[in-house]
């Protein structure tokens, strides 16, 4: 067994004339989190089909969990888990019976099932639920079913596609204490997401891709870094005194201060001990100010600077030309 769960060297895929994939280079390690971030249309959940061998590259080639994802699918699809876009459950069997059916679909023991199933259900907050029928459920209890699902054969790599995509901010938390919970267990996970927030609390490494291609990767932390790390914020009361304010703010920062209205910001070295200095300054402007803050970046702010745009969160979850099945292999 290797220590990398995931490789995939110059994944090309084509649509005809439409280029998803412009030569993807990626590494999972075993036991990471890796978060592919990147807007609607990036090339995400292509990469995910390819590795999980819903999808045939066009060139290039992928290996998960040792096993070439075109050679040897059969092998590839006993090592993984799949959670895509959308829950892959039936509704109209219970929870219950959705964990059955896909672990006949896997060809599991039906005592291991049933035990694994209890398992899960409780695992997952279901096991009240687990006798409804699936049309019954939440948005969230159906995203955490699916997700069940997927773990029925105990796989060790997991792909979860966009798991979090149209569910609130509480059931969107306790999605991110699952994954959690199985990353602690020694689950390998590449996650793809749009949410900035849900790279930066779950992934161990973050590869930003566009335009499908790779255009950065790295911790949260050094991908935070690359772009000037901490920035001073400053509101200023007197809008004559902006000049003035600019002024003192140049004293301590490490580029030039913008303006906005009345808020100035600019990049700073020197962590907390900054604002000391620029509180100093400010005072011997004798420049009033309403607010001040030492404010670390966002993936936002690396997102923007890395694509010059926002990530198109609340934009229609797809990657390809043309419509998709919402179903799992």
């Amino acid at each position: 067994m290797t220590d990398e769960a995931v490789v995939a060297v110059g994944l090309v895929k084509e649509f005809g004339s439409v280029k998803a994939l412009g030569g993807i280079d990626l590494t999972v390690k075993r036991g990471q989190v890796v978060g592919l971030l990147g807007p609607n249309g990036a090339g995400k959940t292509t990469v995910v089909r390819i590795l999980s061998t819903l999808l045939m590259p066009t060139s290039g080639y992928a290996k998960v969990a040792g096993f070439d994802v075109v050679k040897n699918p059969a092998e590839v699809r006993r090592e993984i888990g799949l959670t895509g876009q959308y829950a892959a459950v039936n509704e109209y069997l219970t929870g219950r019976e959705n964990l059955a059916m896909f672990g006949a679909l896997y060809h599991l023991p039906a005592k291991y099932v049933r035990e694994k199933s209890a398992e899960l259900l409780e695992s997952f907050e279901l096991t009240d639920a687990a006798d409804r029928p699936a049309k019954t459920y939440s948005g969230g209890m159906r995203r955490r079913l699916d997700l069940a699902s997927s773990l029925i054969a105990q796989p060790s790599i997991l792909f979860l596609d966009e798991p979090t995509t149209g569910l609130d901010p509480r059931s969107r938390l306790g999605m991110w204490d699952v994954i959690n919970g199985l990353v602690a267990d020694g689950t390998t996970v590449l996650l793809t997401t749009q949410y900035l927030e849900e790279a930066d609390q779950l992934a161990d490494e973050i590869v930003v891709i566009d335009h499908g291609r790779v255009i950065a990767q790295g911790t949260a932390e050094t991908l935070k870094d690359q772009i000037g790390g901490d920035r001073i914020e400053i509101s200023v009361i007197d809008p004559t005194r902006v000049t003035d304010a600019v002024d003192a703010i140049r004293t301590v920062s490490s580029g030039e201060p913008a303006v906005e209205g009345l808020t100035i910001s600019a990049p700073v070295s020197g962590g907390s001990t900054v604002l000391v200095s620029a509180i100093r300054a400010l005072d011997v402007q004798g420049v009033e100010v309403g607010d001040i803050l030492l404010r670390r970046p966002t993936l936002d702010d690396v997102f923007l600077s890395l694509t010059g745009h926002a990530a198109e969160e609340d934009a229609a979850p797809s990657d390809e030309p043309k419509k998709r099945g919402k179903g799992r292999k």
